[in-house]
């Protein structure tokens, strides 16, 4: 049966957009994108068709990992403004009937937080065993995220006479999340949060956390704590979102649902690596497998799916030859490539066509789950390779041809990162304003698909279902209840083509979304793509 809108959860129709508060807009003139930035533009992400924004960590931090490495998880960092700047945002968000989800890092903190300093300096302090310690380095099943960079996940404290784990960086010690009075601040934290009007959480390295938990007691090999924090969550918003970051194969998918009583959206990598590799071989099967391959969530959870984030391109999912095909179109050169796994490249330069990006665009509307959309790549931003790591995928945000792209007053040596100045993806080449005046523009595109999307978000919500067609190289996918059916069509190759409709979809459909005027009428048994051409159809 159909859902009706109402009986939905939100975060199943949901779009998201994905601000990181340092690079959005910078409202002080310091050079540092901060809470009152983002406040000032939220009506363009309104604009953009989105209902969601999450926003990666603001808490008081050294910033040596984009926030990802905390010294207060409940303090907002002065350097992106105040508590009260925050309570201003989330009272701009709600005018605006946005929800606002906020990063829970906590599987590791900064060597800065007073947890781990108090740590160091006694062995009998009650917070050594909010960190995992050891007198001797040994083999772990915990491997370096970051291998080019950390070759142990042992380091050194002079300070506290023994060795502390960090799986990420070793300025970032992980916390033992099998001690109940780490578990115990972390419900703690949530809680803050929550009162102050957070629709839920992006979980960070969630299944590092599940497998800490499962020391302190092996049933469910962990997972239960997810349970624990989705009560939480609860508690204080029965809707509320646990949107868990796990880069797992699909079979695992189910330990992170459950019965939907853990996490109710799940990031999906999986699908997202097989994008890739179809976008590279100009090929939609990958795709489509990918889809049939991966479970059905519980009804009242869903996946979240995105082109790029704030990292590097994962494609872990993918075996070693995939991986090294879709490398070889997509980050040919060394430099393009990140830890031996993933490209550190924004969408828009990888691919160089402008009408596969608005193909781009229109696949992750296709896909079954939330959309996420990283701030800029709406309008197509670049990236700067000559930054190191994941630093060349940041840019600050490019809001017009003014002074530092719009995003900041300060002098250009004082901002957090330089904004991209030269080449075809400067910023007087591409930029918001700019884009709002041409309706042929990557940026008017975006807003069509996504308000087309949200308009049909109950809709979308059912399950999705790949539809064979004799020409691989187009995917199509339909969605239907007892009134109406959706049919996706997108051409993955530069040609344009004809495609062949199987009998049962063989009907007359109105057109809501195309990529450009087709001469058919939009019924029978073939219907025409262009080169890198889509078509969105519905029938009643």
């Amino acid at each position: 049966m159909r859902p009706e809108d109402e009986d939905v959860p939100w975060y199943q129709k949901a779009v998201i957009y994905q601000i990181a508060v340092a690079l959005f807009r910078d409202s002080i003139g310091n050079g540092i994108g901060d809470l009152r930035g983002v406040t000032e533009k939220l009506d363009h992400v309104k604009d953009l068709g989105a209902s969601a924004v999450w926003l990666q960590p603001f808490y008081r931090t050294p910033y040596l990992d984009g926030g990802y490495d905390v010294i207060d998880h409940v303090e907002v960092s002065d350097r992106f403004g105040t508590m009260d700047d925050f309570e201003d945002l989330m009272a701009r968000a709600k005018e605006l009937g946005l929800e606002v989800i906020l990063d829970l890092v906590v599987q590791h903190t900064s060597v800065a937080h007073p947890w781990f300093r108090a740590a160091c300096r006694d062995r009998e302090s009650r917070f050594r065993d909010f960190y995992i310690w050891t007198d001797e380095p040994h083999e772990t099943i915990v491997e370096p995220i970051f291998p080019s960079v950390e070759d142990s996940v042992w380091a050194w404290s002079e300070e506290a006479g023994q060795y502390y784990r960090h799986t990420f960086y070793r300025h970032e010690p992980d916390l033992n999340v099998a001690n109940p009075e780490v578990r115990d601040e972390i419900r703690k934290i949530m809680e803050f949060w929550l009162e102050r009007g957070a629709a839920g959480f992006r979980v960070d390295a969630a299944p590092y956390i599940v497998a800490e938990a499962g020391r302190a007691d092996g049933h469910d090999d962990g997972f239960w704590f997810l349970e624990e924090m989705r009560s939480t969550v609860q508690r204080f918003r029965p809707d509320g979102v646990l949107m868990a970051e796990a880069d797992v194969e699909p079979q695992q998918y189910a330990d992170y649902f459950a019965d939907g009583d853990r996490v109710t959206t799940l990031l999906n990598f999986w699908l997202n690596n097989y994008l890739f590799l179809a976008l590279a071989r100009n090929d939609a099967e990958p795709l489509r497998a990918a889809l049939e391959a991966e479970p059905l969530p519980p009804e009242s959870c869903n996946y979240a799916v995105w082109l790029r984030n704030h990292d590097e391109l994962d494609l872990e999912r993918l075996t070693p030859a995939e991986r090294e095909e879709t490398m070889a179109i997509f980050a040919p050169q060394p430099t393009m490539r990140a830890f031996g796994r993933g490209i550190r490249r924004r969408l828009a330069p990888m691919l160089g066509d402008p009408r596969q990006r608005r193909l781009a665009a229109f696949l992750l509307c296709s896909l079954p789950g939330s959309p996420i959309i990283l701030y800029g790549d709406e309008i197509g931003m670049g990236d700067q390779p000559e930054l190191p790591d994941r630093a060349a995928v940041r840019p600050p945000m490019q809001w017009s041809q003014g002074q530092n792209a719009g995003f900041s007053e300060a002098h250009a040596i004082q901002l957090v990162h330089p904004v991209i100045t030269k080449g075809p993806f400067g910023y007087t080449q591409v930029n918001v304003e700019d884009e709002l005046r041409d309706p042929d523009s990557l940026l008017c595109t975006m807003h069509t698909l996504l308000n087309v999307r949200r308009e049909h978000g109950p809709l979308l919500a059912t399950a999705a279902r790949p539809v064979a067609v004799p020409q691989r190289h187009v995917f199509a996918v339909s969605y239907a209840d007892e009134r109406s059916t959706l049919l996706l069509l997108a051409n993955l190759d530069r040609r344009g083509t004809t495609v062949t409709l199987p009998p049962e979809l063989q009907r007359e459909w109105d057109q809501l979304v195309v990529d450009q005027p087709y001469e058919d009428s939009a019924k029978g048994e073939e219907l025409e793509l262009h080169g890198y051409g889509y078509r969105w159809l519905r029938s009643e």
